[in-house]
C-alpha cells in the first residue's frame, strides 16, 4: 500500500479515537481506566503515523 494512504487511514483513526476519548471522559466518570485505554490507543496510532511520515522521506 501507498504510505500516504496508510497515513491518512491512521490520521482518521486517531481523530475518531480522540473524539471517543473525550466522550468517554465525560460519559463514564466512574471508569477512568477506560478513558486511559482509549486515549493511549489514540496516542499509539498517532505515533505510528508519525514514524511512517519521517521514515519515508
Amino acid at each position: 500500500m501507498n504510505p500516504d494512504k496508510i497515513r491518512n487511514v491512521l490520521n482518521i483513526a486517531f481523530m475518531i479515537l480522540a473524539v471517543a476519548s473525550i466522550i468517554v471522559y465525560f460519559a463514564a466518570k466512574d471508569d477512568f481506566k477506560l478513558f486511559i485505554y482509549v486515549c493511549g490507543t489514540a496516542i499509539f496510532v498517532k505515533l505510528m503515523e508519525f514514524f511512517i511520515r519521517f521514515t519515508n522521506r
